[in-house]
């Protein structure tokens, strides 16, 4: 399967401990539908929020990002919303996963945080670990492993299996002919 190399985009940038109810409120728990969950993407920190993410856009955190409860909406209406990735200083254990899990892609990177400002253009290349200013500067972090890129890429853990399963379908129906 073939992953981008490079995502680009404007950032949203945040603070430190931004919480899974700040992320997606819990009045909303029972919204499934990504164009309704988008619509209250970050409400907890005002309703703007909704209106300033665009497809692509990053989100740019503090330390904590993702604490609180575990429901993995939060990160699905990131998902919904077109944010391509969250660069933070560090993340909620259970937020990861679940980001990962819906197909988010999140990175650990505390130094381009501190560089990086509200309205900024970056460019990611995960593969590699980069994260790139409009002003050239680079900032490195562990780059995210090939399956890790390939669940992402998938849409989530979930689309991913169901490639992998029908990927496996067809090899044995070949096999048998």
């Amino acid at each position: 399967m073939a992953v981008a190399s490079e995502y680009a985009g404007d950032v949203v940038k945040l603070g430190d401990d931004i919480n899974t109810d700040v992320i997606f409120p819990g009045r909303y728990i029972l919204l499934i539908e990504p164009e309704e969950m988008r619509k209250h993407v970050l409400e907890g920190l005002g309703e703007d929020y909704a209106r300033r993410i665009k497809p692509g856009d990053f989100i740019v955190a503090g330390r904590n990002f993702g604490c609180g409860s575990s429901r993995e909406q939060a990160a699905g209406c990131l998902k919904a919303a077109g944010v391509a990735a969250v660069i933070a200083g560090s993340f909620a254990r259970i937020f990861y996963r679940n980001a990962v899990n819906t197909g988010l892609l999140v990175l650990a990177c505390p130094e381009a945080v501190d560089a990086i400002a509200d309205g900024d253009k970056i460019a990611v290349r995960p593969k590699e670990g980069r994260v790139t200013l409009c002003d050239g500067r680079t900032f490195r972090f562990p780059p995210i492993p090939d399956f890790l890129m390939e669940i992402i890429e998938a849409g989530g853990l979930v689309e991913h299996g169901r490639k992998v399963i029908a990927a496996r379908k067809a090899a044995l129906q070949e096999q048998q002919r």
